[in-house]
């Protein structure tokens, strides 16, 4: 039996921004039994000819609710199988559903869609997330749809008789009629927060106080616990997958690769793989329903997120059918000591009954890639028919494998039941397969009041992939016998988490808000990349390992994250340099099919390294696809080399240049060369046919995807390219000579040849000596950004929003990110302007000011990268701006806001971005010239900031405010650093500290 029970019409604390209503037509004929799984569609329900579009006992009170939605400006949508649309609809759209069973709609009638097309169809012109959309419906077909597809609330009509079948489709809350239904539906003050959560005065701890459906897949995505092999969403261990709740698990590197017909045309596509759900604890009390918490069953909810041990604690009190109390405690972990482990614990406690508790320990095994709305219309099913095994002594195992790779994915589950500290073997346990790919233990403990019964589940996770295995299976079976228990292997895993803070914490005084967004961004970066090494071979998803946003692809985000783990960790930044050294080839063999040479690397990579950028992008305002040219972004080579760089100038690791880097740095460069050409008129090279990061320019206008022309971003960092990749020629020919040039393959007239590109890039300006973003940009009109923002509110998204008007953004100033002001974002003002010079521009500091100012006007920030980069430029010019970017961009995975991706997976490369911000913009804090260089700016709103750096593997710690800088270089026998503050430079040695008073600069 299902375990949901029926709900109060106050669902949740989130309101909802449009209503679908989705009635059974007049006439219609029963429904079919509730045979189907979950997710599953039952078979159509023939509809009369002649039907009615409302049932006679819904069509009054459902006149009345639109009128009352749409009086209060709320969206509304009429989801109707009638073969005519009414002349004088009372919603706001209308959408036909599926035709009668006699096709009787005639080849003039309207377009039919599906069940769950219908209801994607309705949100998506409404414009409308379906996480903030409510659907109406009596259909036990339309309520699966619904709920399937991650629809915020879904409520079932006609409780009065059906209210068995509307809940065991999946509804969230069943009403008897119409007029009982009272929907939230205006936001208040109290949304404001991070979904419902908090910190409270705590820094360290996120924290939620009640249920609330709509906003489970945020608040999963950053509930993530991980170690960077592994990482398991913020679940509740309740549920499957069932369009509320995403229980998913990744592991760093595993994808699968699938070909399918959509739309008339074969689309391929690689994604990082959802693996077997170890999580799955489902109960009951006596003989009651399987539980399932609901905003009406559940008494008291807390959960708890501590970061500084990577512990998810979720305590709960819930009342059942028979009015039964009980009290369950769960706390999970992700071991960042053993990174094939991991544990959950639950603590049950009778308050005011005795009998038995049921309890079935599971590992499911059959499961999707689901987790991000716009793929719906792609198959997700990456792996095939799992082994299910009993091994005995209370651990079972799920062995599969996925469809395309061939990679084994092996998930082992250990339970054990224990009273008062101690193992009880006298409960009843049986195996049990609960449904098709579903595995675990049925346990029946006998309950008391006040006594605490104790299950505690270890998983192990192990693939094909990983080093010194025989086969996945056994070394998951064989992780688990070794295994401790859940305390024991807490206690290392919290002692690992403690070891990582030391590094990585940044302390500062801005408060409890601020410092829990700068701790969990720190946290989520750590779970995401901790366990990189060049044995596991993967690289960094711009979303982490916490959903399936942009399937698991390496962008180039990377740049982002490297400068927050070269300082400290750079270790990781050199395996996960590793992982495009691997793919030289394969960028080869893509520059060479272009006809360049070097290497290309791809926009978006996965397994292997090949272009695995989409051609297409689904556009939710017209529910069409559009071209998506957004391969044209070669700078992605430019990111991997500026990475490679920073890590050698922070570590002098001369061996990573002679083994990979200078390979790396050399192909790329090659490639940049090669698309230089030479233009006769001015004596200048030009780069045509290429992206800038402004991804809302990929071509003239009336030619999208024919590529920029001299995009500044690209030619200026071409010429920093150029200029380092000669620089290391020279420094590693003086030691290594003849056999580092021959395994290059390296000549004197190529060199000369950079040498001549790197000074005669031709960069294009504006009125002013403001850099132009690329040539042609100052023929393009202005942009009515005032008429968008009181049209449309939240205008990131200009590409869509001028698609569905038969616009494109190719026409006019505007940008997602400018990215001319990225080249501001990763050199000084200074290097900036050495560069310039050298190629014969001059960029004065008033230029410097009215670019920012310029680029500032002229973007949209739809980009979660672009508050990073603002707050970063506007730290010379307007502090109080740059202060406002910057909490933005901690803020943008917290707040959940509408049309917000965050349920997909984390933005990885903001949430690095802004704690980068607090340790090297603020403090001015540069590597380069075998110096360390401080040029402080530190807003009124920070009045201190401590954090530690690695330096050429001396450990130093810096700690800022206003008016002074402290430098302490840890004991030892290191050579002293150089250090540069200000433009003065200093001597720091060991065991010394060293504090330069500072001028208070509000400018």
């Amino acid at each position: 039996m299902s375990g949901v029970q029926e709900q109060p019409a106050g669902h949740g604390r989130s309101t909802y921004g449009a209503v679908v209503l989705a009635l059974a037509p007049a006439g219609a004929a029963p429904e079919p039994a509730d045979g189907a799984r979950p997710g599953e569609d039952a078979g159509p329900v023939p509809i009369p000819p002649g039907a009615g579009a409302l049932h006679p006992r819904h069509r009054a009170d459902a006149a009345a609710l639109l009128a009352r939605l749409r009086a209060e400006g709320v969206l509304t949508a009429l989801v109707t199988a009638h073969p005519e649309l009414p002349a004088d609809p009372p919603a706001d759209i209308v959408v036909s559903a599926d035709p009668p069973a006699d096709r009787t709609a005639g080849a003039e009638g309207p377009d039919r869609h599906p069940p769950a097309a219908s209801l994607l169809l309705a949100a998506r012109r409404l414009a409308v997330e379906p996480e903030h959309t409510v659907v109406v419906s009596d259909s036990n077909r339309l309520i699966r749809a619904a709920v399937r597809h991650g629809f915020g609330l879904v409520v079932g009509v006609d409780g009065a008789v059906r209210r068995g079948p509307l809940l065991a489709a999946g509804a969230h809350l069943v009403v008897d009629s119409l007029e009982d239904l009272d929907i939230p539906v205006r936001a208040g003050p109290e949304d404001s927060g991070w979904g419902g959560g908090s910190g409270g005065e705590s820094p360290w701890n996120l924290t939620y106080s009640c249920l609330d459906p709509p906003q489970e897949g945020l608040r999963e995505a950053l509930c993530t616990l991980g170690n960077g092999y592994q990482a398991v969403r913020g679940a509740a261990c309740e549920f499957r997958a069932d369009g509320t709740h995403y229980p998913g698990t990744y592991l760093a590197g595993v994808y699968d690769r699938l070909r399918q017909e959509v739309e008339g045309r074969t689309v391929e596509h690689e994604d990082l793989v959802n693996a077997p759900n170890w999580l799955l604890l489902q109960y009951r009390v006596q003989d009651g329903y399987w539980f399932a918490p609901t905003p009406s069953n559940v008494l008291e909810h807390h959960q708890d997120l501590d970061l500084r041990v990577g512990v998810l604690t979720r305590t709960l009190r819930f009342r059942d059918e028979a009015g039964r109390t009980t009290r369950l405690t769960t706390r999970r972990f992700v071991s960042q000591e053993q990174r094939h482990l991991a544990g959950q614990e639950s603590v049950f406690e009778a308050e005011d009954w005795s009998g038995t508790l049921t309890v079935r320990s599971l590992v499911d095994g059959d499961v999707d890639n689901h987790n991000v709305a716009a793929d719906s219309p792609l198959t997700g099913h990456h792996l095939e028919e799992p082994e299910l095994l009993d091994l005995g002594r209370g651990t079972v195992l799920v062995d599969a494998a996925t469809t395309q790779s061939r990679i084994r994915v092996a998930v082992a589950a250990r339970t054990r039941v224990l009273r008062s500290g101690a193992e009880d073997r006298m409960h009843a346990r049986r195996s049990c397969r609960p449904a098709p790919g579903v595995i675990g233990h049925e346990l029946t403990l006998r309950m008391t009041p006040g006594a605490r019964v104790r299950v505690e589940k270890i998983a192990a996770l192990v693939t094909s992939r990983d080093r010194a295995v025989s086969t996945p299976a056994l070394a998951a079976a064989t992780l688990l016998e070794r295994a401790g228990g859940f305390d024991e292997l807490l206690g290392a895993h919290v002692a690992a988490w403690q070891a990582l803070w030391s590094a990585f914490a940044v302390a500062t005084d801005a408060g409890g808000r601020q410092g829990l967004a700068v701790n969990l961004n720190t946290f989520h970066v750590l779970q995401s990349v901790a366990a990189a090494h060049p044995d596991l071979d993967a690289g960094v998803p711009p979303r982490g390992l916490h959903g399936e946003g942009y399937r698991g692809h390496i962008f180039w985000d990377e740049m982002f994250v490297h400068p927050m783990l070269t300082l400290r960790r750079p270790e990781w930044t050199r395996a996960l340099l590793a992982y495009r050294y691997r793919r030289l080839p394969e960028a080869r063999a893509a520059a060479h099919a272009a006809g360049h040479e070097g290497a290309m690397f791809p926009w978006q990579s996965g397994s292997d390294g090949r272009e695995e950028t989409p051609r297409a992008l689904f556009n939710p305002r017209t529910s069409r696809w559009i071209p998506d040219h957004s391969r044209l972004q070669r700078h992605v080579g430019l990111a991997i080399a500026h990475s490679m760089w920073q890590y050698y100038q922070a570590t002098g690791d001369a061996r990573f240049l002679v083994e990979q880097g200078a390979e790396l740095l050399v192909e790329i460069a090659r490639f940049f060369a090669s698309l230089a050409v030479h233009d006769p008129e001015d004596d200048r090279y030009v780069i045509a046919g290429v992206m800038g990061p402004d991804e809302f320019h990929d071509g003239r206008p009336g030619a999208p995807g024919s590529g920029l022309r001299n995009n500044a971003y690209t030619n200026v960092m071409t010429a920093w390219l150029l200029t380092r990749a000669a620089e290391m020629v020279a420094r590693l020919g003086r030691d290594y000579g003849g056999p580092l040039w021959r395994r290059l393959n390296l000549r004197e007239d190529e060199l000369a040849h950079w040498d001549r590109v790197r000074t005669r890039l031709r960069v294009p300006f504006l009125a002013g000596g403001v850099l132009a973003q690329f040539e042609g940009y100052g023929d393009l009109p202005e942009f009515s950004w005032a008429d968008y923002r009181a049209r449309y509110g939240r205008i990131g998204r200009l590409d869509l929003i001028l698609d569905a008007e038969g616009l494109s953004t190719n026409d006019y100033r505007l940008a997602k990110q400018a990215d001319v002001l990225m080249l501001l974002y990763l050199f000084s003002a200074e290097e900036l302007r050495e560069l310039l010079g050298q190629l014969g521009y001059e960029f004065p500091a008033e230029a410097v000011r009215a670019t920012v100012a310029f680029y500032g006007d002229r973007s949209s920030h739809g980009s979660t990268l672009s508050d990073v980069v603002h707050a970063w430029v506007e730290a010379r010019r307007d502090r109080g701006s740059s202060w406002s970017f910057l909490t933005r961009a901690l803020d943008s995975d917290l707040l959940g806001t509408p049309g917000g991706t965050t349920r997909e997976g984390v933005h990885l490369g903001a949430m690095a971005g802004s704690v980068d911000i607090l340790t090297r913009c603020y403090t001015g804090l540069e590597v380069r010239d075998d110096m360390l260089w401080l040029h402080p700016a530190i807003p009124p709103e920070l009045p201190r900031v401590s954090f530690s750096i690695s330096y050429r593997d001396q450990p130093i710690q810096v700690e800022l405010t206003r008016t002074l800088l402290r430098l302490y270089l840890a004991p030892g026998t290191a050579a002293p650093v150089r250090v540069s503050v200000d433009g003065e430079v200093h001597e720091l040695t060991a065991g010394q500290i060293r504090q330069f008073p500072l001028a208070v600069r509000d400018g």
